[in-house]
């Protein structure tokens, strides 16, 4: 459950902390008076936000209270209130007191927040090490090469020693598949290392795929890409944008957004496939952003919109419309989603289907899916508000309990009243929004 409020954030008064302080202290007005050398009735309309503090005044009540003064200025319970709501989320508090607390125990409040904090940044930061030790592509295929490279010089070593009778030219092959090996283990074995290495200092997207994202966020820099399979994937993508913006020129497409955003009504007004505009206004469109999947779900392209983070590659949670859209191919998908953060997107996607090799050959599957800001919620029909659907990162690092597509327990959150991973939770979120 999340926490209840009546939908108003409280303020906490400077004088309603100046009261709780004292009243921690067990001391009384006219005690607290007689040492600033006011009287108890001033003092009583200071607490009550009748009478303003002086600089002096609130220095001589920091001092007599035990309390910094930035601590009795305005603002600071405020923002301790919102941090701790935030580490509240998905626990059972007692909300009400929150503001009391906040102006009681200002010092434990802070560190209560401080240290939520600093949990969530280790929860995050679990979950990231924890993906790619088991499922990052990169590292995967790194040491798939490495143990490759191993196996082959095994095997050729053996051959060698075994057979010390063996042909000058044979033997000088199996020397040059040595060289070869043992040079390819090498360069393998050093981009391991570098990466590895990776993870304690933080950098984060180092992986081709990240890379490549990466320079996309940053404006395309000239220079910005240092690895191969990273330029190899911009050149492809600048020749993709460039098909789809012959297809679909700027002017046009900025002409039909000017009277409606709605995919649908932008492809027939432009006598596009609903596709090609929904990639086109992931790039065109501020703040929308843009996912590409094959038929087995992976995904070839990610454009993140403003305010939402992407997983690593390889995470996905199965709840994004643009899996559903991939089970039907040709039928457009339209989902309000809700990312862990609390941010809302209107998600638009369809699947296609396509013959690259030939009547005969098999029928190869991609899904587009359109991310835009979800400015109101509210469906469009009679008023009432269309429903949200929960995503997040993949289910290890998800906090979201009892998620019916959940595959693995969370390392980052209980599981209570769940019955276990793959979908086998007793209820769908019943969290408030």
């Amino acid at each position: 459950m999340r926490m209840k409020s009546n939908g108003k954030e409280r303020s906490v008064a400077e004088g309603t902390r100046i009261r709780e302080r004292r009243l921690a202290h067990g001391r009384t007005q006219a005690d607290l008076a007689r040492e600033l050398g006011i009287s108890p009735a001033y003092l009583n309309l200071i607490e009550h936000d009748r009478r303003p503090l002086t600089a002096d005044l609130r220095a001589r009540l920091a001092a007599a209270l035990n309390i910094s003064e930035a601590e009795l200025e305005e603002g600071r319970a405020e923002a301790l209130i919102a941090a701790l709501r935030v580490a509240a989320a998905g626990h059972e508090v007692e909300a009400e007191r929150l503001t009391e607390f906040v102006a009681r125990f200002p010092q434990w409040a802070g560190l209560l927040a401080t240290l939520a904090a600093k949990n969530d940044a280790l929860n995050e930061r679990l979950g990231d090490l924890s993906d790619r030790m088991t499922q990052d592509p990169y590292l995967l295929t790194t040491l798939h090469t490495v143990l490759s490279a191993v196996t082959a010089l095994r095997s050729t070593a053996s051959i060698l020693v075994t057979d010390p009778e063996m042909a000058p030219d044979w033997r000088q092959k199996f020397h040059t598949n040595l060289d070869d090996d043992s040079f390819r283990l090498s360069i393998t074995a050093q981009a391991l290392v570098s990466y590895l290495e990776s993870f304690e200092a933080d950098t984060g997207l180092i992986s081709p795929q990240e890379e490549f994202e990466q320079w996309l966020t940053e404006g395309r820099p000239e220079g910005g890409l240092s690895s191969d399979a990273a330029r190899a994937m911009a050149a492809e993508w600048a020749a993709a944008q460039a098909a789809d913006r012959a297809r679909v020129p700027d002017r046009a497409l900025e002409r039909v957004l000017a009277q409606t955003d709605d995919p649908a009504r932008v492809a027939a007004r432009l006598g596009a496939p609903l596709d090609l505009v929904l990639r086109r206004m992931g790039e065109h469109v501020e703040g929308a952003g843009v996912l590409i999947c094959d038929g087995a779900g992976v995904m070839l392209y990610r454009r993140a919109a403003r305010g939402m983070s992407l997983p690593r590659p390889g995470d996905r949670c199965t709840m994004l419309p643009i899996y559903e859209a991939l089970g039907q191919p040709g039928s457009p998908v339209h989902r309000l989603v809700e990312m862990v953060g609390g941010q809302v997107f209107r998600c638009y996607a369809i699947a296609q289907r396509s013959l690259q090799s030939g009547f005969d050959g098999p029928a190869l599957s991609r899904a587009v899916m359109l991310f835009l800001p979800a400015e109101n919620p509210a469906g469009a029909g009679a008023g009432e508000a269309a429903p949200i659907i929960p995503i997040g990162p993949s289910c290890r690092i998800c906090p979201r309990e009892n998620c019916p597509a959940r595959r693995e327990l969370s390392i980052v959150a209980p599981m209570r009243g769940a019955a276990g991973p793959r979908g086998a939770a007793a209820a769908p979120d019943q969290e408030e929004r």
